[in-house]
């Protein structure tokens, strides 16, 4: 199985973009990264997860788990290169977290509107009704969205969503962390970004994390929104 990404070369940075659910490598918030990183001369990777976007495979054979380890494995082989920033958005926001407690090439993450707890999380939402036959069935798309129906999910998705969830402060690695939340986000709501900054804090005072709230949703994709995004990395980094 082969994962297809795109990197380029740089001095002194490299950022590693991991994307949202469903969402293939290419969009407004990766063009826009990249564009930062020829500026600044830094590297720049981005990659489709396995069964999504033009890498292999078929998305039903695989879950979160195999998510996870594929961007352990980009971010292993971006190891040998300068200094490690990944920024995640959405799901990409958590497994960015996720792969910056596991490898110490990272010393940077900025997690964009992060999804902790995703598919625990979506288990919640929908009915009890719907909840159970996801269980008995096995398979439920994410939504009823034109976009998300040709995708189910299994029951696995969420089994190894709150697994991970439930050992998020086991030997939680300092690495600095800021999360970008917009304000208007109805989608993940912001609340959970607040709340996992208030326990990381509370579980080690001196952890370095940042919460930014600010006006907008969870695409960041407008101009203005973006121009606050490309800032925020340039700080950050």
């Amino acid at each position: 199985m082969r994962l297809r990404g795109d990197r380029t070369g740089g001095q002194g940075r490299q950022i590693l973009f991991v994307t949202g659910f469903l969402s293939k490598r290419w969009g407004n918030k990766s063009k826009a990264l990249a564009g930062l990183c020829r500026e600044k001369k830094w590297g720049f990777c981005c990659f489709d997860f396995r069964g999504s976007g033009e890498s292999e495979g078929e998305f039903s054979d695989y879950t979160l788990s195999n998510w996870v380890e594929d961007s352990v494995a980009v971010a292993e082989m971006l190891a040998d290169g300068p200094p490690l920033t990944i920024v995640g958005s959405s799901l990409g926001g958590w497994l960015a977290w996720l792969v910056g407690q596991q490898n110490t090439a990272v010393e940077n993450t900025v997690l964009l509107c992060p999804a902790f707890n995703m598919m625990g999380a979506r288990s919640q939402q929908v009915s009890p009704e719907r909840r159970q036959a996801w269980r008995d069935t096995g398979w439920m798309p994410y939504d009823d969205e034109e976009l998300h129906r040709d995708f189910p999910l299994s029951w696995t998705w969420v089994e190894e969503s709150e697994d991970l969830w439930t050992r998020r402060l086991e030997n939680v690695r300092r690495v600095n962390t800021t999360i970008l939340h917009g304000l208007q986000d109805t989608v993940i709501l912001p609340s959970g970004s607040w709340d996992f900054t208030q326990e990381i804090l509370a579980n080690d005072p001196d952890f370095p994390i940042e919460l930014i709230m600010k006006h907008g949703d969870h695409r960041f994709s407008t101009a203005d929104n973006l121009d606050t995004f490309l800032k925020l990395i340039s700080e950050r980094c």
